[in-house]
């Protein structure tokens, strides 16, 4: 497993070079002891994961809490995770990535707060890659945001697709976004 820092790349492959076809995106954070209504008196903290599609700066589609998948099926949202409670992945994505359709150039990954807190007050949030989609799927890589941006969202990264192959850019950088439809503009930035 490779520990990615911000602004790095990762070739999505396996050892010998070839291609991985099907992956899993996991996202997990905690909040802050003193984020929520016990702590602030404010909503719980509730971060959504989404994956937006791109064909150069055009909108293709995306796939999160409230559209679990995207038209081309390469997408797929598992479910929303209103607390961040547990252990492990609180958000997960798969991508079948032989799927993506053609004119799809860059899929972003981005992190949303719905209830609106800044992501100060979430802790140990990271965005990891995973070969394969079923429980025993191997960690090909992780980034771990090392500080939580004060903005309600944060772009943790894209894929970009060259040739045959796609490569895993970290960004980690906040953005004013509450809802990904909101965002998209925003994520324009990051194409």
């Amino acid at each position: 497993m490779v520990e990615l820092t911000q602004g790095q790349q990762l070739r999505v492959e396996r050892a010998d070079g070839t291609p991985l076809r099907e992956v899993r995106l996991g996202l997990g954070w905690d909040k802050e002891r003193n984020a929520g209504f016990i702590g602030s008196g404010a909503p719980d903290v509730d971060l959504d994961a989404t994956a937006v599609q791109f064909a150069g700066d055009q909108l293709f589609d995306l796939a999160f809490y409230n559209n679990l998948a995207t038209r081309d099926g390469s997408v797929v949202h598992l479910g929303d995770n209103k607390t961040g409670a547990g252990e492990g992945d609180d958000e997960q994505l798969t991508l079948d990535l032989s799927k993506v359709y053609h004119r799809v150039d860059t899929i972003v990954l981005m992190v949303s707060s719905y209830q609106g807190h800044s992501l100060e007050w979430v802790a140990n949030a990271y965005c990891r890659l995973l070969d394969g989609l079923d429980d025993d799927a191997t960690e090909v890589a992780r980034y771990t945001l090392t500080a939580g941006p004060p903005e309600t969202g944060v772009v943790m990264a894209k894929l970009t697709r060259d040739g045959a192959g796609w490569t895993l850019h970290t960004i980690g950088r906040g953005i004013a976004a509450k809802v990904p439809t909101d965002a998209i503009d925003l994520l324009r930035a990051f194409v």
